[in-house]
């Protein structure tokens, strides 16, 4: 069996597991298997059943962030987000897709950073190497080419601006993960 074989092999291992992860019962252990595998977790994070994570190892979560239910978090090619973060339902986070003009198909992408207090709604669409800026609101079924300014709605394909957020967030959302689901 050739290298490469290998560690397609390899791959689609680590795959298969962070897939059985993410349907297992508990917040916390999850969160513990995934940090087995080197995700930097908060053990105060909420990660509701079906999501779908790449690369768990260049993945980093925040204190009292709430993932949704089938969202999918690609860190490939690294994943920051941070703390009081609400990824509703569905969201996708990309940080690795094809090239479309290369010959080849080739891959490329950037890291994607996620700061404090975002909200990215459900199925909403985050693509490689931006970084949505504190306390922003991404409406659902939006598509962010680009970075967000904080502190701003965007909603659309592609996303734009379309108000203004409150700045004096505080709130702790740690609090509000149910521990089964």
């Amino acid at each position: 069996m050739s290298h490469k074989s290998i560690d397609k092999f390899k791959g689609s291992c680590l795959f298969i597991a962070c897939g059985i992860i993410s349907w297992l019962p508990f917040h916390s252990l999850r969160i513990f298997l995934l940090r087995s595998l080197k995700a930097k977790i908060s053990y105060k994070t909420g990660l509701y059943r079906g999501f779908e994570v790449r690369s768990p190892w260049k993945l980093k979560i925040g204190h009292g962030t709430i993932i949704g239910h089938n969202a999918l978090l690609d860190a490939r090619m690294g994943l920051i987000i941070g703390s009081n973060v609400n990824i509703s339902n569905e969201v996708m986070i990309w940080s690795l897709h094809h090239d479309y003009n290369a010959g080849d198909f080739a891959q490329t992408g950037q890291a994607v950073i996620i700061e404090d207090y975002v909200w990215l709604c459900s199925r909403s669409v985050i693509l490689p190497g931006v970084t949505v800026g504190k306390g922003a609101v991404v409406a659902a079924g939006a598509v962010v080419t680009r970075n967000v300014l904080p502190y701003t709605v965007v909603g659309g394909v592609p996303a734009k601006q379309i108000a203004n957020r409150n700045k004096n967030l505080n709130y702790d959302l740690s609090g509000a993960v149910l521990p089964i689901i």
